[in-house]
C-alpha cells in the first residue's frame, strides 16, 4: 500500500559556499546548478506524483515568489508557503510545519528535506521513503543516512545498531548522532562500517514530532503556536507572526530534538547523493570529462586537467591553459579563483568582501521581484542603465521617485505604461520619459515576456528610493 507523504522542503541558507553563483540574496537551492533545473525544482519533484501531497514550503521572506514560482515551472503548486519572519535554525521551521500538518491531520506522515540536496536516483530515495514509512506510521522518528565512501570532516555521522537490530523494510535502530568529527575519528568510523553521513532527512507524523518538541523543546511550542495562530494570509502565503516568531530559540533539530528523542531509526542509503556543499562537490557531481574537466558552454580548457570552469554570462568566455586542479567560476560582477582543495574556504573571501563593503558579498547580479527581474548594466555618477524583463501579465507597482527621472526604452513585447494621468501603450523600438516625482507604473498586458532598457538619472539611484501608492504583490507602500 501506498502511504500519502507530505513534503516539508526548507529553503533558508545565506548561500556562501558557493559563491559568486550562489548568494545571500539568491543562495544556491535556486539556482540551476547541474542542468537546468534548480536544486529546489529538484528536491520538490523527487518527492511528488504518487505518494506524496503537494509540498509545504518553509522560507523567507525574500524567496516567497522565486518559490511559488519554480514550482510552477515545474508543474507543482505548495500546499502552503510559511514565511519566516527571520531565520531560527531547522527546529523552529520544522515545528511550525509540524503544527500547521497537525491542524490538518495529527497523523500525517511527513518528510522534512532540504531543499538543496542532489539525489540523482529518483525512484530509489522514493522507495526508500516509503519503505520507512510503516515504522514512521508506528510512532518512530526515522532518517536517512548515507553510506560514506571517504573519511569526511565536514558531515555529521550517525551511529547504527547491528543489522540484526532493524526491520524487514531496511531501518535500523540509531544509536547516536556524532558531531563533524577530525580526519582520524572519521577514518576510524568509515572503517568500522556501522557509521553512516548524516543527511538532515527526516520522517515522521505531525503528532510524533509535535509530542517529541513537548517532551524535549516545551517552551518552543506556546511561541510556534502563537506565531502560526496570529499568521497573516498574504497572497496565499502564511505569514508567520514576527512577535512570537522573535522569542524562539535559534536552534537546530539535530540539537533540539534528535540527540535527546527515543525511538529513533536510520534508513542506509546506498545511492549517490551530495549536499553540494562546496565547488569541489559540483565539479564531482558534473561527471567530469577524460582529463578529470567540467568546463561549460561559455568556457574553453586547453591542456588543463582535474578542473572546472564556468562562466555564467554569454557574454564573458572564459579560457583556462595549463591549469590543474583549480576551480574558475565566472559571473559578470564577480571572479572566483581557487585551487580544488580549498574550495571549502571560500566563505572566508565572502567576509573579506563584506569587511570591505563590496555589494558582491551578498547582493545577486540579477534583482527577482515577483513581476520578473532587473539587472544593472552600467552604473556611472548620476545615472544607470537596467535591463528589465516583466513576466506576462504583470505589473510593477504605482510608484515615483524623490531623486531620479527614468527613460523606459521597450525592445521586446509591448509595455502598459501610466505617467500620471496618462495611460498609454508602447511598443518595440518606442520609448517614454518619466519625469522626477511623477506617479507612474509597468505593465505587461501581453502573453510574451516585456523586456526594456531603463535609463536612470539623477543624484540618488538606490533601489530604496521608491514610493509605493499600490501594489497587486501586497507589499508595503509608502517610502
Amino acid at each position: 500500500m501506498t502511504t500519502t507523504i507530505h513534503p516539508v522542503l526548507l529553503c533558508g541558507g545565506s548561500g556562501t559556499r558557493l559563491w559568486p553563483l550562489s548568494r545571500q540574496s539568491y543562495p544556491k537551492q535556486f539556482a540551476p546548478l547541474l542542468g537546468a533545473e534548480s536544486l529546489f525544482q529538484g528536491s520538490a519533484r523527487r518527492l511528488s506524483g504518487e505518494g506524496f501531497a503537494d509540498p509545504v514550503i518553509v522560507t523567507g521572506d525574500a524567496f516567497r515568489f522565486i518559490t511559488s514560482e519554480q514550482l510552477a515551472a515545474v508543474g507543482l503548486k505548495p500546499a502552503a508557503t510559511l514565511i519566516e519572519p527571520a531565520a531560527r535554525n531547522t527546529a523552529p521551521a520544522i515545528l511550525a510545519a509540524a503544527l500547521w500538518l497537525s491542524g490538518q491531520d495529527p497523523d500525517a506522515l511527513m518528510i522534512v528535506a532540504p531543499s538543496d540536496h542532489v539525489i540523482p536516483d529518483t525512484e530509489a530515495f522514493r522507495a526508500a521513503v516509503q519503505g520507512a514509512s510503516a515504522v514512521a506510521r508506528a510512532g518512530g522518528i526515522v532518517t536517512f543516512g548515507i553510506r560514506p565512501t571517504r573519511p569526511e570532516t565536514g558531515y555529521g555521522y550517525l551511529e547504527v545498531a547491528p543489522e540484526g537490530d532493524g526491520t524487514e523494510t531496511g531501518a535500523r535502530r540509531l544509536r547516536r548522532f556524532v558531531e563533524k568529527p577530525s580526519l582520524g575519528a572519521a577514518q576510524e568510523m568509515l572503517a568500522s562500517g556501522q557509521f553512516l553521513w548524516n543527511a538532515g532527512i527526516f520522517l515522521f507524523t505531525a503528532k510524533t514530532i509535535v509530542e517529541a518538541f513537548a517532551q524535549h523543546a516545551a517552551d518552543m511550542i506556546p511561541h510556534a503556536a502563537a506565531a502560526l495562530e496570529e499568521a497573516r494570509a498574504d497572497l496565499g502565503f502564511i505569514r508567520l507572526a514576527p512577535g512570537p516568531w522573535s522569542r524562539l530559540t535559534a536552534i537546530s533539530i539535530d540539537y533540539a530534538i534528535m540527540e535527546k528523542a527515543q525511538d529513533l531509526w536510520v534508513v542506509p542509503y546506498e545511492e549517490t547523493w551530495s549536499d553540494l556543499g562546496s565547488w569541489q562537490a559540483v565539479w564531482q557531481e558534473s561527471s567530469p570529462g577524460e582529463a578529470g574537466n567540467v568546463i561549460s558552454p561559455n568556457a574553453i580548457g586547453i591542456d588543463c586537467e582535474n578542473t572546472l570552469l564556468r562562466s555564467e554570462d554569454e557574454n564573458l568566455q572564459l579560457v583556462g591553459l595549463g591549469l590543474s586542479d583549480v576551480v574558475v567560476v565566472a559571473m559578470k560582477d564577480a571572479v572566483l579563483v581557487a585551487s580544488k582543495s580549498e574550495a571549502q574556504r571560500v566563505g572566508e573571501a565572502v567576509a573579506a568582501l563584506k569587511a570591505r563593503g563590496a555589494a558582491q558579498a551578498s547582493a545577486f547580479q540579477r534583482g527577482f521581484r515577483p513581476w520578473g527581474w532587473y539587472e544593472s548594466l552600467a552604473l556611472g555618477s548620476r545615472f544607470q542603465v537596467k535591463r528589465i524583463v516583466v513576466h506576462p501579465g504583470a505589473a510593477l507597482s504605482l510608484q515615483s521617485h524623490h531623486h531620479r527621472s527614468e527613460h523606459w526604452i521597450v525592445v521586446a513585447g509591448t509595455a502598459r505604461v501610466t505617467i500620471g494621468e496618462d495611460v498609454r501603450l508602447v511598443s518595440e523600438n518606442q520609448s517614454v520619459y518619466i519625469p522626477l516625482g511623477e506617479r507612474h507604473r509597468l505593465e505587461n498586458p501581453g502573453k510574451l515576456p516585456l523586456t526594456l532598457i531603463e535609463v536612470q538619472t539623477g543624484a540618488y539611484l538606490g533601489e530604496d528610493d521608491i514610493i509605493r501608492y499600490e501594489d497587486r504583490y501586497a507589499r508595503e507602500t509608502g517610502a
